[in-house]
């Protein structure tokens, strides 16, 4: 499913429109986005829980040269499956 897709679903079991099914996907997926650039957490009770990790700086091989190569340290984005969504 793409997010078309989702919008479409949305409109259709919310009783919405498609704009604005549009428009509420677009605000939860930024507020999600920029709680999780603060470092928070965001817990979907029966969903999932996004958190921030941190990945470790690593060894890493480029392909075309095969050569060694640092990978730096970040931050990723994570998701854990909540009880609710076991298919």
């Amino acid at each position: 499913m793409n997010k078309t897709e989702l919008v479409d679903a949305i409109a259709a079991q919310a009783g919405l429109t498609k704009v604005d099914a549009k428009k509420a996907l677009d605000a939860t997926l930024d507020a999600i986005t920029a709680a999780l650039k603060k470092g928070d957490k965001v817990a979907l009770i029966g969903f999932g829980t996004f958190s921030v990790t941190e990945r470790e700086a690593r060894m890493g091989i480029n392909p075309q040269t095969k050569k060694a190569i640092k990978i730096p340290a970040k931050k990723v984005a994570k998701f854990k499956a909540g009880a609710g969504l076991a298919i």
